[in-house]
C-alpha cells in the first residue's frame, strides 16, 4: 500500500534518488537538453522551474542557494546566460518532447529542454528578430542579478620522487 508517499521513488532510495534527481539538473543545465525516460524527466521538471524561479527572484542570495541543488558551473551558467533568457516569462521554462522507444526495454524516451533555446540551438528562422526587445530583458535581469566570477585556484606542481628497485644478486 502507497500511504504517505510523495513523488517518484523508482526503486532507489532516498540518497539515490536525490542523486539521479541532481545529476539530471545539472545536465539539463550544462547541456541546454537532456535525452531522458519520461517519468524521469516528469519528475525533474519542476524542480528545474523553480532553480530559474529562485535565481529571477532572490537577487543576492542566487549563487548560495543554487549551490546547495546543483554544482558551481551549472550555478553560473544559470545565472549569466539562462535566466536572461526567462526575463520576460513568468513560468513554463522547460518542454518535454516526446522521441522514440528505448530498444532494449521499450521505454519511452523524451527530451527535456529549456522553452527558450540558446542561439546555438534554434534554427535561424526561430531566432528573435527585435534586438531591443532582447537588450531589455537582458539589462532587466542584469540589475536583479549579479554575474558570479570563477575562482582561480593555484596547483602546486607534483614532485614524483625516484623509486629505487632492490638489485637481485644472480645466483650460482
Amino acid at each position: 500500500m502507497r500511504k504517505h508517499y510523495f513523488g517518484r521513488q523508482f526503486k532507489r532510495d532516498s540518497n539515490e534518488r536525490k542523486s539521479l534527481f541532481r545529476n539530471l539538473l545539472n545536465s539539463l543545465v550544462l547541456h541546454d537538453r537532456i535525452r531522458t525516460t519520461e517519468a524521469k524527466a516528469k519528475a525533474i521538471k519542476g524542480d528545474a522551474d523553480k532553480l530559474v524561479t529562485k535565481v529571477k527572484t532572490k537577487n543576492d542570495t542566487a549563487y548560495q542557494v543554487l549551490t546547495r541543488i546543483v554544482n558551481h558551473e551549472a550555478a553560473q551558467k544559470l545565472i549569466n546566460d539562462i535566466a536572461p533568457r526567462f526575463a520576460t516569462r513568468n513560468g513554463g521554462y522547460t518542454r518535454i518532447t516526446r522521441a522514440d522507444k528505448r530498444i532494449n526495454d521499450n521505454a519511452q524516451m523524451v527530451i527535456l529542454e529549456w522553452t527558450e533555446g540558446s542561439a546555438k540551438l534554434q534554427p535561424k528562422a526561430d531566432r528573435p528578430l527585435d534586438e531591443k526587445v532582447k537588450k531589455a530583458a537582458v539589462k532587466k535581469v542584469a540589475k536583479a542579478v549579479k554575474p558570479v566570477e570563477k575562482k582561480v585556484v593555484e596547483k602546486k606542481p607534483v614532485v614524483k620522487k625516484a623509486v629505487k628497485k632492490p638489485v637481485k644478486k644472480a645466483s650460482k
